[in-house]
């Protein structure tokens, strides 16, 4: 009876343990990526779709925290919307100040009064993770790094970064703070600019004429297949952080990961979050089963206007879930002119058993002008004429 006793008083123990470890994951804020949940170690982590910006996978995605050097993901953004708004060029000569050549941490040594191209600057900022450009850069840019930073938090706030106050332009200080969500939006906003992966795909280069060696900071560039970016960080305050950009048969995904326990386990983490990403999705492109039948206008100039699919008929869906889609299609019965081109004129529902993945408009695809009084009488005078 006695042995018996002890044998349930154990099992109950197993119990309560099982139920309270539970509880732990859900309150840490683990969100469930698949049917079996994993979690990565890191402190907060999230994994998007870079186009649509869906969110795969996330782990206290909106605590803040400070982020170190990825803050000059934003650093690179302004500095790229000035270039394509030709406020700045490639060839540009930025002058070094004692405040840029005091900067400490990871730099290149710019000595007071050296001149740099904004090019190479680009460059040791991408791939070294260069304090002493982004001070350069940044009074450039705004006169002053202070003026530079007032300009981050602008941005910050115009992609709707609510959880991000920027204190510096190289995250060398821990009072700045950001979150792995937003991290993800200012990542997504720079990948919008093509040419930031001629500097983050680096992984070994030279400057100053091949005096001074650069070796990319982010060792997924040399060892993930399909590493794109995008930038690493550390601090004793921050932990080890990477946000990490990488593309696979079209899809472009963006993993964060904060205050990672080590170097080689952010890398590890990021690793995780982009393989399942590409394991557990993929991109598909729609186009209607049938040929659309065109849609019936009244008063127009010509009777008929044909639908059709618009451009946005890619879709990000679970690998699971690709292979049994139905559509269907719902189109106006008839439209008055004048329709201009690009008007809705129905929808085409994407379904997999009974969830409705995708409603994609159809639109006219022609402009079709209300016809002219003058131009009824023709019609009329000329369906006279035939008839007599």
């Amino acid at each position: 009876m006695k042995k018996r006793a002890v044998t349930l008083l154990l099992c109950l123990v197993l119990v309560v343990l099982s139920l309270l470890r539970g509880f732990a994951a859900s309150a840490a804020g683990i969100i469930p990526a698949t049917k079996t949940d994993f979690d990565v170690p890191c402190a907060a982590a999230i994994l998007i779709d870079e186009d649509s910006g869906t969110v795969l996978y996330e782990k206290n995605a909106d605590a803040r925290r400070p982020i170190a050097s990825i803050t000059k993901v934003m650093t690179l953004l302004l500095a790229f919307e000035a270039l394509e708004a030709g406020k700045i060029h490639l060839d540009d000569f930025v002058p070094v100040s004692e405040h840029a050549y005091h900067m400490g941490g990871s730099q290149i040594w710019l000595e007071p009064g050296e001149q740099m191209t904004l090019d190479d600057m680009l460059k040791a900022i991408c791939v070294v993770s260069a304090n002493d450009c982004c001070a350069a850069m940044a009074e450039y840019l705004a006169g002053s790094v202070e003026s530079f930073v007032a300009r981050m938090n602008e941005k910050a706030s115009a992609l709707g970064m609510d959880d991000t106050q920027f204190v510096d332009c190289s995250g060398l200080s821990d009072d700045g703070y950001s979150s792995a969500y937003d991290v993800a939006l200012m990542s997504q906003a720079l990948m919008q600019y093509s040419d930031i992966t001629r500097y983050t795909t680096i992984w070994m280069d030279s400057i100053r004429d091949g005096a001074f060696q650069l070796a990319n900071t982010n060792k997924l560039i040399r060892f993930y297949d399909g590493a794109t970016g995008l930038k690493t960080g550390s601090t004793n305050a921050a932990g080890y952080c990477i946000s990490a950009t990488a593309e696979r048969d079209g899809m472009e995904l963006i993993a964060v990961i904060l205050k990672g326990k080590t170097s080689p386990e952010r890398f590890a983490d990021a690793q995780t979050l982009l393989n399942y990403g590409f394991a557990s999705y993929a991109l598909k492109t729609v186009i209607p089963d049938e040929p659309l039948p065109p849609v019936p206008v009244t008063l127009g100039t010509q009777a008929t206007v044909q639908p059709v699919l618009g451009e946005e008929n890619q879709l990000l869906l679970e690998k699971a879930k690709a292979g049994s889609l139905q559509q269907l299609v719902t189109l106006a019965d008839s439209v008055e002119a004048p329709v201009a081109a690009g008007s809705q004129l129905g929808t085409l529902t994407i379904t997999s058993g009974e969830e409705v993945v995708a409603e994609l408009p159809i639109l006219a695809g022609e402009e079709i002008p209300r016809v002219t009084f003058g131009q009824m009488l023709v019609q009329m005078l000329r369906t006279a004429f035939l008839c007599g």
